[in-house]
């Protein structure tokens, strides 16, 4: 018997929110909180190690925090064939030109750990700011994944 996720799966692309290697998810999201999670594990402080020493001279939190999120969108996509979805600050969500130097800032990290920006999407808040970023960094050639929210708490 076909298990209900094989059916969804014939119809659609399933995309995990977390990357694990038994589920052969498509594609991924760096979700924030579960990033967060996993930075208590001893067997990620390397990535974390790797972005302290990336902003060591620069002495800028939020930089290293950016680093840290394509770290394990770098690690996450060794474990699937598809995109990694990487977020935008949601306190930028009523900022356009902000969430698009963001996202711009977010391709050319891992540009520099030499991953190319059709294996990421960018998640943007579904604001009225956010939606008019998205038009502006889909025609650069830079892909979007709009994401709902309600509160900053979210």
């Amino acid at each position: 018997m076909i298990s209900i996720l094989d059916q969804i799966k014939q119809s659609t692309t399933i995309v995990s929110d977390s990357a694990t290697k038994g589920f052969h998810s498509q594609d991924a999201t760096t979700n924030p909180s579960l990033i967060l999670e996993a930075t208590k594990n001893p067997r990620y402080d390397y990535l974390i190690n790797s972005a302290i020493e990336y902003v060591k001279n620069k002495e800028m939190i939020e930089l290293a925090a950016d680093k840290l999120l394509v770290n394990f969108g770098a690690e996450i996509l060794k474990f699937i064939p598809g995109r990694v979805s990487v977020e935008v600050d949601a306190k930028l969500s009523f900022d356009a030109d902000a969430t698009i130097a963001k996202a711009r800032h977010l391709i050319s990290l891992f540009k520099e750990i030499g991953i190319d920006k059709s294996r990421i999407m960018i998640k943007i808040t579904s604001t009225w700011e956010g939606i008019q970023a998205a038009k502006i960094l889909e025609k650069d050639g830079i892909q979007c994944n709009m994401t709902l929210i309600f509160s900053l708490v979210q």
